[in-house]
C-alpha cells in the first residue's frame, strides 16, 4: 500500500480564515462548539495539545488503523502525530581498535563489540541523550585483560531503554565500571542478560549507579553465573531514589570464589523493592556482603528466593540491612538450604522479616530490631531525613493560601517526552487494555521487557484499577473523550485551570492575591494528569469535597508577579493510605488534615465556570 503524507495540496475545502475544515484540529473545535459551547472560552491550552496531523495525514492514519496496519509505518505515523516512539535498533557490526572512547553519542546497538579483544580500554564518557536507547549485545565476550569504562553515563536521561546482553561472557580478568551510571534518571529501564557469565577473574563495579533516579527497573539475569574468582561491587547503587525495582536472577549461580559487595545500596530509598532469586545458588566458596544495604529507606520490600541455596563454603554477611525509617518487608525463602559448610550472618538488621524453608545450621543473628527496638530507630532519624523524599512544597496545608505568606514552590516542569494527542477517529481503533498488550506492543515494536513494554503495563494498570472510595475516574486517549468525561461530571458551563507557567519552580514564591472557586466553597473538579504513553493520554478524575484555588505568586524580594498558580485542596483524606507522602510531609494522618498541591505543568483541573 503507498502512503502519500504531507504532499498535497489543502486549498480546497478552505473555510474562509484559511483553516482547512477537515483536520483533526478543526473538527476538536467544532466538537468543542457541540458539547461545550461556542460562547464559551476555547482553552488555549488545550487546543495546543491536539493533533497536528493535516487533514490528508489523518485520513490516511486513520484507514491504516482500521486495517490493524499501522506498525508498517509506525516511524512516519511517530514523526507526524508528534508521538513519543522508540527507535528501532538495527544491528551494528562495526569494528573497533582495543582502545575506543566514546563522548557525547546517542541510540547505539553495539553487537560483537570487543568480542576477542586482548587488552586494551573502551571508555563510554558524557552520554548525554535525553531519551536514550542502547543495546550491547556480546559485548567484550571471550576478551583477556580489556577493561570497559561507563562514567557519567546517562545522566537525567528520560525513560532510558538500556540492554546489556552476553556481556564480558567469557572474558578472563580484565575490569568493568560503571561510575554515576543513569544519575537523575527518570523512569530506567536497564537490563543485563548473561553479564559476566563464565567470566575468569574479572571484575565488575557499579558505583553511584542510578543515584537519584525515579521510578525505573534494574534486572540482573545470569549475572556471573559459572564465573571463577570474579569480585562484584555495588557501591551507593539505587541511593535516594523514588520507586527503584532491581531484579537479580540467578546472579552468581554455581560460581567459584565469587566475591560480591553491596554498600549503601538501596540507601535513602522511596519505596525500593529489590527481588534476588537463586542468588549464588550452587556456587562454592563464595563471599557475599551486605552493609547499610536500604538503610534509612522508606518503607521497601525485599524477597531473597534460594539465596545461596546449595552452594559450599560459602560466606554471607548483613551488616546494618534493613534499617527503614518506615517499615519495610523482608523475605527469606529457601535460603542457604542444602548448602555445606557455610556461614550467614544477620547484625543489626531491620524489622518486619520472615524466613522460610531456612537453613538450621551455620546461622547467626546478632542485635536483630524487633518491635520493642523501633522506636529506637526512629528517634534516631531527623525531620529532614523522613522528608528528603518528598519535594518541599509539594503538599501544603490550606491556610498557606493567603496574602503574604511566602512557601517554597516544588519544581512542577513536565519531566514527560513532548507529545500530542491523537484524534478520536485514530485512538479509538487502537488496542487499549492489558489484555491486548501484545498487539500494542506490535504496533509501537516494543519488545519483550522494554521500557515500551513497562509503559504500556504502568499507565494500563492505573487505568483498570478500581477507582477508590467516592472517585469517578477515566483515562483519555483524546481530547474529546476528556471533553466527554468531564462534561458528564460537571456538565457544560465547565473551563479547563492550569498553572499558568514553570516560573518560581524549586524557590521560594509569596502568595499574592487569591480567588477561590465557586466563591472558596465546596465544588466539584475534574484533575487530569499526563500519564507516560506514545501518544497523550491522560488519568481524569474526580473525587468529592474539593476546593479550588487561583493564585498570583510573587517573587518574595520584589514583589513582582511571576506566575499565576491553580491549588486543588482536598478536604477528605480520610481513605488515604497512612504512607502517602503528603502524609509524610506534613506530619499527620489519614482524614485528620486536608491536604493540597498545584497543578503541574501539562495537568489540568476542570471547574465550572465561575
Amino acid at each position: 500500500m503507498q502512503v502519500a503524507l504531507g504532499g498535497g495540496s489543502e486549498v480546497a475545502g478552505e473555510s474562509r480564515d484559511g483553516a482547512n475544515p477537515f483536520t483533526p484540529k478543526a473538527a476538536l473545535v467544532r466538537y468543542w462548539n457541540k458539547q461545550i459551547g461556542s460562547d464559551l472560552q476555547k482553552s488555549t491550552f488545550l487546543l495546543s495539545k491536539a493533533s497536528p496531523l493535516s487533514a490528508v495525514e489523518s485520513a490516511t492514519f486513520t484507514k491504516l488503523a482500521a486495517q490493524n496496519a499501522l506498525s508498517n509505518y509506525l516511524p512516519a505515523f511517530c514523526k507526524s502525530a508528534n508521538l513519543f516512539c522508540f527507535s528501532d535498533l538495527g544491528q551494528s557490526l562495526e569494528k573497533h581498535g582495543p582502545n575506543s572512547n566514546f563522548a557525547v553519542y546517542s541510540n547505539k546497538n553495539f553487537t560483537i563489540y570487543g568480542t576477542g579483544e586482548h587488552g586494551g580500554t573502551d571508555s563510554f564518557k558524557n552520554y548525554t541523550d535525553y531519551f536514550p536507547v542502547d543495546s550491547f549485545r556480546r559485548y567484550s565476550r571471550d576478551s583477556a585483560g580489556h577493561n570497559d569504562n561507563f562514567d557519567n553515563y546517562g545522566p537525567e536521561g528520560n525513560t532510558m531503554d538500556l540492554s546489556f546482553n552476553g556481556y564480558g561472557s567469557g572474558e578472563i580478568r580484565g575490569v568493568g565500571e560503571f561510575k554515576k551510571y543513569s544519575e537523575d534518571a527518570n523512569v530506567p529501564n536497564v537490563r543485563f542478560n548473561s553479564y559476566s557469565s563464565d567470566g575468569n577473574t574479572r571484575k565488575q563495579s557499579f558505583r553511584s549507579y542510578s543515584t537519584e533516579s525515579n521510578a525505573g527497573d534494574q534486572y540482573f539475569t545470569s549475572y556471573g553465573k559459572n564465573s571463577q574468582g570474579s569480585p562484584n561491587e555495588f557501591t551507593s547503587y539505587g541511593e535516594n531514589t523514588n520507586v527503584i525495582g532491581s531484579t537479580f536472577t540467578a546472579y552468581g549461580r554455581t560460581a567459584i570464589a565469587a566475591t560480591d559487595k553491596f554498600t549503601s545500596y538501596g540507601f535513602g530509598g522511596n519505596v525500593p523493592e529489590n527481588n534476588f532469586k537463586s542468588y549464588g545458588d550452587g556456587g562454592n566458596s563464595g563471599i557475599d556482603t551486605f552493609k547499610s544495604y536500604r538503610n534509612q529507606s522508606n518503607v521497601g520490600d525485599d524477597s531473597f528466593r534460594s539465596y545461596a541455596k546449595n552452594s559450599h563454603s560459602a560466606d554471607v554477611n548483613f551488616a546494618n540491612y534493613g534499617q527503614s525509617i518506615n517499615e519495610g518487608t523482608d523475605t527469606f525463602t529457601g535460603y542457604g538450604k542444602g548448602a555445606t559448610g557455610h556461614k550467614i550472618g544477620f547484625k543489626i538488621y531491620g524489622v518486619n522479616n520472615t524466613f522460610r524453608d531456612y537453613a538450621k545450621k551455620g546461622i547467626s543473628f546478632s542485635r536483630y530490631t524487633n518491635k520493642s527496638s523501633e522506636t529506637v530507630i526512629s528517634t534516631a532519624v531527623n525531620g529532614s531525613s523522613v522528608n528528603r523524599w518528598i519535594e518541599p512544597g509539594k503538599f501544603f496545608r490550606e491556610s498557606m493560601l493567603k496574602k503574604g505568606t511566602v512557601m517554597p514552590m516544588p519544581d512542577i516542569r513536565d519531566k514527560m517526552p513532548k507529545r500530542s494527542f491523537l484524534p478520536r477517529t485514530i485512538s479509538s481503533k487502537l488496542p487499549f487494555s492489558i489484555s491486548k498488550l501484545e498487539e500494542m506492543k506490535k504496533i509501537f515494536h516494543a519488545a519483550d521487557n522494554s521500557s515500551m513494554e513497562h509503559m504500556f503495563t504502568e499507565a494500563l494498570d492505573d487505568c483498570e484499577r478500581a477507582p477508590s472510595k467516592g472517585e469517578t475516574k477515566r483515562c483519555v486517549p483524546s481530547i474529546e473523550d476528556m471533553i466527554d468525561f468531564a462534561t458528564t461530571v460537571l456538565g457544560r458551563n465547565v473551563v479547563v485551570r492550569t498553572t499558568q507557567s514553570v516560573e518560581g519552580s524549586k524557590q521560594n514564591v509569596m502568595i499574592g492575591s487569591v480567588k477561590g472557586i465557586n466563591g472558596g466553597q465546596v465544588t466539584k473538579s475534574v484533575s487530569c494528569h499526563q500519564s507516560l504513553f506514545p501518544y497523550l493520554l491522560y488519568y481524569c478524575h474526580s473525587v468529592p469535597k474539593v476546593r479550588v484555588y487561583e493564585a498570583d505568586l510573587l517573587d518574595p524580594k520584589t514583589k513582582a508577579n511571576i506566575n499565576h498558580g491553580v491549588a486543588i485542596c482536598h478536604l477528605d483524606t480520610s481513605d488515604w493510605s497512612a504512607g502517602h507522602g503528603a502524609f509524610v510531609a506534613l506530619g499527620s494522618g489519614p482524614g485528620r488534615i486536608e491536604v493540597c498541591h498545584w497543578i503541574f505543568e501539562n495537568d489540568m483541573t476542570w471547574t465550572i465556570v465561575d
